[in-house]
């Protein structure tokens, strides 16, 4: 049966709604006379801006469950999310990704205060500087960079941590405490683009400085797996390249096991017929990492997700990622 009313779901913030709305411009140019409503969620993680996002079940507990359960109930054809925030260390029976939007530019970004200098940041290795961040990995791959830097646990949407960093505010702890302020934060560029701060990026870090998260600048639309009518549509913007990624990323993280706690990075990308595919797992200071690379055929992601996977726990990547996993 055809669908002229399709209901997605999203995020309040700022970027989500930006996202979700070119998904929505995209679904009514390939489908006329389809209707896409936008319906909006405050989830846990946006309700709640001063607590690290582990007691929330990290990124899935914090911003994707409850979008999920009202699919999964029938009061949405489908839900919008940032890939890097799905879990992808377990299963959702009953939901697919129905489509991927192209991919953003995957890498991470330097956004300093007025100020301050990024290449005494450099002289010094950080030392006497506060670099901001809620990211594991971005953490350890800052602590690596800058070893004497401190990092600061730094949360809220895109646009809001800007303008902590440029009015000097501390950051409220979930004891009650404060740190900051922060000198400098590191954030997606997709995600400044997105909310028109991308004039903000001080440097941009290459991916052999610090390795994207998995699916970093990934959109992903998520349905019901029964609900053969919106997999037809959303099948209409499917970006293949950003999908196949998407697949060998996430594979990565299925086979380790991975947890919202352990600095996991993972990107790949396509040359014709071939996928090349680098992952890594650092330990919570940085001063460990694995990691590992292959080169597989692009239309077998999965199998070269495994492969690389498997190669992770094969120097070692399992100690590690069970150092990280709360008690």
């Amino acid at each position: 049966m055809a669908i002229n009313l399709l209901r997605i779901g999203t995020r309040k913030s700022t970027m989500a709604l930006a996202q979700t709305e070119e998904i929505a411009r995209r679904l009514t140019a390939a489908s006329p006379g389809l209707e896409v409503e936008i319906v909006k969620f405050e989830t846990r993680g946006d309700q709640d801006q001063t607590s690290k996002l582990l007691p929330h079940g990290g990124k899935g507990g914090a911003f994707v469950a409850e979008i999920r359960q009202a699919v999964i109930a029938g009061k949405l054809h489908a839900a919008m999310h940032s890939l890097k925030d799905m879990p992808g260390n377990e299963d959702t029976p009953g939901l697919v990704i129905g489509a991927t939007l192209s991919r953003d530019p995957p890498t991470d970004a330097l956004v300093v205060r007025s100020g301050v200098s990024i290449d005494e940041l450099r002289r010094s290795k950080g030392k006497g500087f506060k670099i901001g961040t809620n990211a594991v990995r971005r953490a350890a791959y800052a602590r690596r960079l800058f070893p004497e830097i401190e990092v600061i646990h730094f949360r809220g949407a895109a646009d809001t941590r800007v303008r902590k960093l440029d009015q000097c505010e501390m950051q409220r702890l979930p004891n009650g405490g404060e740190v900051g302020p922060a000198d400098a934060l590191i954030m997606a560029r997709s995600g400044l683009e997105r909310v028109g701060l991308a004039d903000r990026i001080a440097y941009d870090f290459t991916t052999k400085e610090m390795l994207p998260a998995v699916g970093q600048g990934i959109v992903a639309v998520e349905c019901a797996a029964n609900d053969w009518s919106t997999r037809g549509i959303l099948a209409l913007i499917d970006d293949s390249a950003a999908h196949l990624s998407a697949d060998a990323e996430r594979e990565v993280l299925w086979v380790l096991n991975g947890h919202c706690n352990s600095p996991i990075a993972g990107f790949s990308t396509i040359d014709g017929k071939e996928m090349s595919l680098t992952a890594s797992v650092l330990d919570l200071e940085g001063g460990q990492i694995i990691e590992a690379s292959r080169i597989g055929p692009a239309d077998r992601p999965r199998e070269l997700g495994r492969a690389v996977g498997l190669d992770l726990l094969n120097k070692g990547a399992a100690a590690i990622i069970e150092r990280t996993r709360p008690d």
